[in-house]
């Protein structure tokens, strides 16, 4: 008899692949060294973070039918091993004062690693966690946003004593060793398995388990109307949410008259509230449902980022932007609950991947937008305006796609019931 592995560590080795590329939140404490030590702008310095953002969301969508096909194991260990190069080699990229190499290692090689990491071990966990599919996928994606917190200080402290070359080094070693050993345990569960008491507790009825309203193909999910919804859903969420954490300190300054010292002391507490959203919306939504909460994340921002303009007092304005990065977080975590109940869990890793490219144009489209903006206004009021009538389209999008929801149900309804009309006709 095959032994069943503990759900609860594939979780834990999840959040172990997923703290280690989630790193890469922390790229700025590199920027002020960098600009120092080779006299690269900020701009330059920037850029790395953003391709490897770019190149995570392709990267995903591309490999997605490669973490379906080889399992999660396999697929993490890929991972490991570009993004260990990928930072070790930006060591070198350092040492050389390459900026260009920088761009390949870290931006390049160290984002396919990014991709392949962030979905490796997502649609296992909704495999293993039937029951509690957000509050799975939650805890790992949670770790990728909580991991600024452990590896900015680590990587800062490394600067200072060792360098910034043998910094990327070591943290390459350590990355590659972690996600290595956590890839270890990952895999999806035998065959027609469920955790105990789950099916009497649904044959008794002490537990209703909705059914997946469809189980497709990647290729097949591409080509529905409720993909797309949802796709445009997670971009205009992302859009608007990485433009304001990519100028919460100055944004605060303006409006609120914050202080240089109170306004960055503001951004570290984003972090928490980013990691904190994707557990707690995650989680939330396994019992509210994943269309309930992401029409709660648009109604919360709409009003959020038309109220921005106006925050004049400190408190505000932190209250409004906490509850915006939450959302932000909520939406990456909830996505691939939400993929499992529509589309179901046959290659929910290709269809996660295919959603991330969202992820990939919104880290874009964000803080473009917001620049362009901002540069011919001098001020960030017309672009909180703006982004909220952004929200209104994404709400109007979660509830067309309830409407799309419903149809579904009620084909399987229908479906069901001229089966069971033909297994209990009279012989």
């Amino acid at each position: 008899m095959e032994r069943v592995k503990n759900r609860w560590l594939i979780a834990a080795s999840a959040v172990g692949v997923h703290i280690s590329i989630g790193s890469a939140y922390a790229w700025s404490v590199f920027t002020n060294p960098m600009v120092d030590q080779f006299g690269w702008s900020t701009t330059e310095i920037s850029l790395v973070f953003s391709i490897a953002i770019f190149i995570l969301g392709f990267a995903a969508a591309f490999m997605g039918r490669f973490v379906e096909k080889h399992g999660p194991r396999k697929s993490a260990m890929l991972a490991a091993l570009f993004f260990g190069v990928g930072v070790a080699g930006s060591g070198l990229a350092t040492a050389m004062e390459s900026l260009l190499l920088l761009y390949f290692f870290y931006g390049i090689i160290g984002g396919i690693g990014l991709g392949i990491g962030y979905i490796a071990p997502v649609s296992t966990l909704v495999k293993w966690f039937p029951d509690h599919r957000g509050l799975a996928t939650g805890l790992a994606i949670m770790g990728f946003g909580f991991a600024a917190l452990i590896s900015g200080p680590a990587a800062a402290s490394l600067i200072v004593k060792v360098g910034i070359s043998n910094t990327f080094f070591i943290l390459g070693i350590i990355y590659f060793a972690v996600m290595s050993l956590a890839s270890l345990y990952l895999a999806p569960p035998p065959k027609g398995w469920a955790p105990k008491g789950f099916r009497e507790s649904e044959q008794n009825g002490t537990r209703k388990i909705k059914p997946d309203l469809s189980q497709l193909t990647a290729n097949e999910a591409i080509k529905t109307r409720r993909f797309w919804m949802l796709w445009f859903m997670l971009f205009l969420n992302v859009t608007c949410g990485i433009a304001i954490i990519s100028v919460a300190s100055p944004m605060a300054q303006q409006i609120a008259g914050m202080t240089p010292a109170a306004a960055a002391a503001m951004v570290g507490i984003m972090g928490l509230f980013n990691g904190g959203g994707r557990i707690g919306w995650a989680t939330l939504s396994d019992y509210i449902g994943r269309p309930n909460v992401y029409t709660t994340f648009f109604v919360i921002q709409i009003a959020a980022f038309l109220l921005l303009p106006f925050a004049a007092s400190a408190i505000l304005l932190q209250i409004l932007v906490f509850f915006i990065v939450s959302c932000y977080g909520g939406g990456f975590s909830s996505v691939p609950a939400y993929i499992g109940d529509i589309f179901g869990t046959k290659q929910l890793g290709a269809i996660h991947g295919y959603i991330l490219t969202a992820w990939a144009m919104a880290g874009v489209a964000g803080p473009l937008l917001l620049s362009l903006i901002y540069d011919s206004t001098k001020s960030y009021n017309i672009t909180m305006f703006v982004f909220g009538i952004l929200f209104i389209v994404a709400l109007i999008l979660s509830l067309w796609i309830r409407v799309d929801m419903k149809r579904l149900q009620g084909e399987q309804y229908d479906a069901n019931i001229e089966i069971s009309g033909i297994v209990n006709e009279p012989r």
